[in-house]
């Protein structure tokens, strides 16, 4: 998912859009340490959009307390 895909969402949206990202996250971990999948790059494409959702969540929370 790309920044200003993000960006054109509400705040309930990114909620919920980092929870999904998150239980993927889970999930996928469990998987690679039972050896169930061999996807273990997909592991660092979560992280990033993770953190890509936690800097967006960040710059409305600036912008939100500068108006």
């Amino acid at each position: 998912m790309n920044a200003s895909e993000l960006r054109a969402k509400s705040t309930p949206e990114i909620k919920q859009e980092l929870l999904d990202l998150l239980r993927a996250q889970f999930s996928l971990r469990m998987q690679v340490a039972t050896q169930q999948t061999s996807k273990t790059s997909e592991l660092g494409k979560l992280r990033k959009n993770i953190a890509r959702i936690h800097t967006i969540q960040r710059e409305n929370e600036l912008k939100a307390v500068n108006k």
